[in-house]
């Protein structure tokens, strides 16, 4: 039995090595690759490896009753195994190398920090050694940087002027030479702006050289050769004739054509509302003359102007009404001439709008708002504000008062709120310049009418024209009914009817004056309650009945009403150190001819 064992069991070992030669296939092959991809996946791996180490299954029953046989599954494992510790071993080795290295590079980016950061010490050291050479310390403050920046600024200018010296030089030996201006005119057109400012300064310097230098040629005219005791020209070295040209002559020509197209130039921006080409213009010309030509262009030529010289013709309209109740002593006044105040309206507008033109077109605003503004007070609002105060005039004395007290507020008016607009300094108030322009504009348009004592002896005519009308028929009845006296008590009252008779002859001297228009005619014998058809009566013609000769407290109150209008008037318009003079003057014509004439005389009766 023993025999019989051993006998199958030796026969039987090579049997599984052959077959695992024969049968089986090698397990897969691997690389780290394998595992860094990002698609591996564990369960995937395993599952390649099973199959691999599974030999293919065959359909039938035969293979349905085989065992399971799991040799091969070890063999790949084991394959698959050391395949791992064989790449473990290798990634451990390329990762000691990879830390060895990261070692030795950290300590050389150590060393690299140090040396640079002793780099940037000295760096920072130097720097402050520098900045205290420079500017000093708390100790030793020092001034190098200033007195290096003062250097620099001098020797640039100095270089600069040399510049401009040396073109100078070659600008005046082309003129005074060959009598052109080519370096001069190639400037202007190819320098622009700045060509053009430079162009207008060298033509000042050249004109002071020409005076300096070349004197004599103010005594030529018209001409290029220059007579020199009484010959043409004068001779050189070799005996040629040598040319000598006005110099004076060319220069003016070159800056008469310089302004000249400056000007265009100007105008051709402002109609296109081209600003900054106005205001490089305007600089250049300012640097030529002042900007006196642009500035007087720019007024004289504006549409505002153009358009009012044809309008101030037009005679002063409104209703006949108006005028009537200008000129009524007891109706209230009508307030300003409504030309006169359309046009103080349009001239609000007007300027505010135009300051700002005026600031966005001329670096010198101010100098040219100025003239803007003495244009418009002296030519527009100063003709249209004399013909108002010539038609009321015409009207009666009353009717020139109140015309020019209304004319005055409304202009008045028209300065304080261009003032709150500011113009050329809008949104803030005007500058106090400008304020005084305004100011003084305003005042010189009423100095005509209440220089010295001008004023107030149209209102002591008012007065006199009304009171006299007004008593009129008051003093004719007292005067006819007073008899030569016979009595020393009725002698005293001679004094009475002597000033009645001065009231009477005046109001009636008045009327018969070629002074007065009928109209202002007419108002006064409205005044004095006489009729139409009494015009063409005399004074004894003239009926009166007994109540004009009584007291009326109606006419008190009417002259008392056009005294304190007077003083009113007076102190608006006329407020000065000669005021309270004033109001004692009218205030003595209502004692007069109220006091005197009027009670007195009643009382007497």
């Amino acid at each position: 039995m023993p025999g019989a064992t051993s006998t199958p069991s030796s026969s039987s070992q090579p049997t599984p090595s052959y077959t695992s030669r024969s049968i089986f296939p090698q397990a897969a092959n691997f690389t780290l690759d394998t595992f860094s991809s990002q698609d591996f996946i564990v369960k995937d791996f395993v599952e390649a490896l099973s199959e691999s180490a599974v030999p293919n299954r065959r359909s039938g029953t035969a293979n349905q009753n085989n065992a399971f046989d799991p040799k091969p599954l070890i063999r790949s494992f084991e394959h698959a195994l050391n395949r791992m510790s064989e790449l473990s071993a290798d990634l451990e080795h390329r990762e000691n190398e990879l830390s060895a290295n990261v070692r030795r590079v950290e300590a050389q980016h150590a060393n690299n920090v140090k040396t640079l950061g002793r780099k940037l010490d000295q760096a920072i050291e130097s720097f402050h050694n520098l900045d205290t050479t420079l500017n000093g310390d708390e100790q030793k403050p020092g001034n190098a940087v200033v007195k290096i920046g003062e250097k620099l600024e001098e020797l640039d200018k100095q270089r600069t002027r040399a510049q401009d010296a040396k073109f100078l030089i070659q600008c005046w030996m082309e003129i005074s030479e060959r009598g052109e201006t080519s370096l001069l005119e190639e400037t202007r057109r190819n320098g622009g702006g700045e060509g053009r400012v430079r162009c207008a300064k060298l033509a000042r310097q050249l004109i002071k050289i020409s005076q300096r230098l070349d004197p004599g040629n103010q005594d030529q005219v018209n001409g290029t050769v220059k007579l020199v005791n009484g010959t043409a020209g004068e001779y050189g070295r070799n005996g040629d004739r040598k040319r000598g040209y006005n110099t004076r002559e060319i220069i003016e020509k070159f800056s008469e054509t310089l302004e000249n197209d400056l000007l265009r130039s100007f105008d051709d921006f402002y109609r296109r509302q081209n600003y900054e080409g106005m205001r490089e213009c305007a600089n250049v010309l300012h640097d030529f003359n002042g900007g006196a030509s642009v500035i007087a262009n720019f007024v004289n030529q504006h549409p505002f102007f153009i358009d009012r010289r044809q309008l101030v013709t037009e005679e002063v309209g409104g209703d006949s009404e108006t005028w009537e109740r200008l000129a009524d002593p007891d109706a209230e006044p009508p307030g300003v001439e409504p030309s006169l105040q359309s046009l103080l309206d349009e001239v609000k507008l007007f300027v505010q709008d135009e300051s700002l033109i005026i600031k966005r077109a001329f670096p010198y605003s101010e100098q040219v708002m100025t003239k803007f503004l003495q244009r418009v007070f002296q030519q527009s609002i100063q003709q249209r504000f004399e013909m108002v105060l010539e038609k009321a005039s015409t009207i009666s004395s009353l009717a020139f008062l109140r015309s020019l007290q209304a004319a005055r507020s409304a202009i008045g008016a028209l300065v304080d709120d261009l003032k709150m607009h500011g113009l050329t300094e809008h949104p803030e108030a005007a500058s106090p310049q400008m304020s005084v322009v305004l100011d003084q504009q305003f005042e010189e348009l009423l100095v005509p009418y209440l220089v010295g004592s001008s004023y107030i002896e149209r209102e002591k005519r008012n007065l006199e024209e009304l009171y006299s009308s007004l008593l009129f028929k008051f003093t004719l009845f007292h005067s006819r009914r007073r008899k030569t006296p016979t009595t020393f008590m009725k002698s005293l009252a001679k004094s009475g009817s002597e000033m009645l008779a001065s009231a009477r002859d005046a109001y009636v001297e008045r009327l018969d004056s070629s002074d007065l228009t009928p109209s202002q005619k007419a108002r006064l014998r409205r005044v004095a309650g006489l009729k139409d058809s009494e015009s063409a009566k005399t004074e004894t013609e003239i009926e009166v009945s007994d109540e004009d000769g009584v007291l009326s407290s109606t006419n008190a109150k009417r002259m008392l009403k056009w005294l304190a209008e007077a003083v009113g008037r007076g102190l608006e318009l006329n407020s000065g150190n000669e005021t309270a003079k004033d109001v004692s003057i009218l205030l003595g014509l209502l004692i007069n001819n109220m006091g005197e004439i009027y009670l007195e005389t009643a009382l007497d009766a």
